[in-house]
C-alpha cells in the first residue's frame, strides 16, 4: 500500500467527535510534514471546508479511483 501524499483523496478510520468527523469521511490531503503527519482538509459536496485536522498516516486510508496498472 502506497503512503498517503499530497492532493490524495483519504478516508478516515476512526470518528474525531471534537471535529465533527467521523469514520469514513472522504478529505483531501493538502499538507504533508516530515513527522509523517498530514493536514487534511474535509469539505461538503459545495466545496466549503468544515475541518481541517492534523492526522497521522494511522488514520488514514489512501482511497484508490485507478484499476493496478497490469
Amino acid at each position: 500500500m502506497d503512503s498517503p501524499a499530497l492532493l490524495d483523496v483519504v478516508v478516515l478510520l476512526i470518528d474525531i467527535p471534537a471535529e465533527k468527523l467521523r469514520k469514513g469521511s472522504l478529505g483531501t490531503i493538502v499538507e504533508t510534514f516530515d513527522n509523517g503527519n498530514f493536514l487534511v482538509e474535509f469539505a461538503n459536496l459545495n466545496g466549503v471546508t468544515y475541518a481541517m485536522p492534523v492526522l497521522s498516516a494511522t488514520q488514514l486510508m489512501k482511497v484508490y479511483q485507478e484499476p493496478i496498472a497490469a
